[in-house]
């Protein structure tokens, strides 16, 4: 079984080695525009409009995030039911993210 999840520690460390991996940040655009770690904000109510737009290689790496793992979830199912192979969900979300930035 391939692996679903990605700690934050792992997202950090790939950002880090200087790749960019898609980002969908399904937070509302407040959120999104209040704390962000990069990637696109397409809140999870309209991602079943842009996923049929949205052009992604259904084989690539998407790593879902929101701000504690739960709407990313929810991403990570319907993408994966729209034929995508490859959609990692951030566990904790990005309140994980931000401890470890705290904590550094």
């Amino acid at each position: 079984m391939s692996k679903t999840n990605i700690t934050a520690a792992e997202l950090l460390e790939l950002m880090n080695s200087g790749k960019q991996p898609v980002l969908l940040d399904v937070r509302e655009k407040i959120e999104f525009h209040t704390y962000n770690v990069g990637g696109i904000n397409v809140p999870l109510a309209q991602l079943p409009d842009y996923i049929e737009d949205a052009g992604h290689n259904k084989n690539d790496q998407l790593i879902v995030v929101c701000k504690a793992g739960l709407r990313s979830r929810t991403a990570q199912v319907l993408l994966q039911q729209h034929g995508y192979t490859n959609v990692l969900n951030l566990t904790g979300g990005l309140i994980a993210i931000q401890k470890i930035n705290n904590s550094l």
